[in-house]
């Protein structure tokens, strides 16, 4: 009887590590269940998944160049939670980055200059301007108490027109209009602004944006875990009034959380744009500020679960693709398995946590 007592928490602990992996098998079962239910061929729906995702340097280097992007958005929805910030605006400060970064890129001067300035300041452009977006929540929640959740959300919306807007003046980004079927897009940028590739071989997308990602990543863990800024943003989120009343400049530090956060999701803009498309067209972001809040909702503050959460949706994401490509799986359903695997894993980390607590 001794010796079970002992072993409960190893046991609470193995059930707690298996119950996510369990979750994602279960809910990607029911998709197969869905796909053999709409007629499809589930054996040529797996392959076309394996391939989509990883099957070819191509589709390997697109899946992490996604799970990138999907990264710098959970990274700043991690930072912003740890000052109890709830930032839902990422797919809007993807936007303006990548509006910011296209102009910049386009700008001839830019476009001309050495050392790699040509990549870099277009890059800086979409993080500032992702800043601001995110900072002017900020200063809207400080300054009127407006709930970051609405003004996150709203300000997103807004942005999404000011991409559809830019692509469809020609005063704006829109490449001259030579004929009436011209598309509503910006010229592609000059090759001297696109991310350098990371492994030299051609036949894979896959360029620095990674490194960057991970740099951040680190930096983030470090802020979050060792600084006293981070120190300071767990005491805001845990008690403001307190912290207030400590001496921290709790209205500051809510305005740099949530343009910090602003400036991850600005600089994701500016590296899909640099990295993979190459010219702003309307919905250029593809939902990826919202995959990316998902990424880190489900983290749960951890910058390496940020890092894994992003490259198992970036997978999901090149797979689901290829299913509708290569195994004429409807896009209805693909979009409806990935909303099953995301419910079941976050299901999963509420037991998760449940079991966590009983534990203790």
């Amino acid at each position: 009887m001794t010796t079970l007592a002992l072993n409960m928490p190893d046991r609470r602990r193995l059930l707690a590590m298996s119950i996510p992996f369990l979750a994602v098998i279960g809910s990607m079962a029911v998709g197969l269940l869905l796909i053999a239910l709409s007629g499809k061929s589930v054996p040529d729906a797996i392959e076309a998944f394996l391939d989509g995702a990883f099957g070819t340097a191509f589709a390997l280097g697109a899946s992490i160049n996604r799970a990138v992007s999907l990264s710098l958005i959970g990274l700043g929805f991690i930072l912003a939670a740890r000052a109890n910030l709830t930032n839902v605006g990422g797919e809007g400060q993807i936007a303006v980055g990548g509006i910011a970064a296209t102009a910049l890129a386009l700008w001839q001067p830019v476009a001309g200059l050495p050392l790699g300035l040509a990549i870099v300041l277009p890059l800086l452009a979409g993080t500032l301007a992702g800043a601001v977006w995110g900072g002017i929540a900020g200063v809207m929640k400080v300054r009127f108490g407006t709930n970051e959740v609405i003004s996150t959300l709203l300000l997103g919306f807004v942005a999404l027109l000011m991409v559809y807007w830019c692509v469809q003046s020609t005063a704006l980004l829109r490449q001259p209009q030579t004929s009436s079927s011209t598309l509503p897009e910006s010229l592609p940028i000059p090759d001297s602004t696109k991310l350098p590739g990371l492994t030299g071989d051609p036949e894979s997308p896959l360029h620095i944006g990674l490194v960057f990602c991970l740099l951040l990543a680190l930096v983030t863990a470090i802020v979050l875990q060792r600084s006293t800024f981070g120190l300071r943003l767990r005491a805001i989120g845990l008690n403001e009034l307190a912290a207030r009343r400590a001496g921290m400049p709790g209205s500051i530090l809510l305005v740099v959380a949530l343009g910090i956060a602003g400036a991850f999701g600005g600089l994701a803009g500016a590296i899909m744009l640099q990295g993979e498309q190459f010219y702003l067209k309307a919905g250029f972001s593809s939902g990826y500020g919202f995959d990316g809040l998902v990424v880190g909702l489900l983290s749960r503050g951890s910058t390496i679960g940020v890092l894994a959460g992003a490259l198992f949706f970036g997978f999901l994401r090149s797979g689901g693709i290829s299913m509708e490509i290569m195994a004429g799986v409807p896009s209805a359903l693909t979009v409806v398995i990935q909303g099953l695997i995301v419910i079941a894993v976050a299901g999963s980390v509420i037991l998760v946590e449940k079991l966590e607590g009983g534990q203790r």
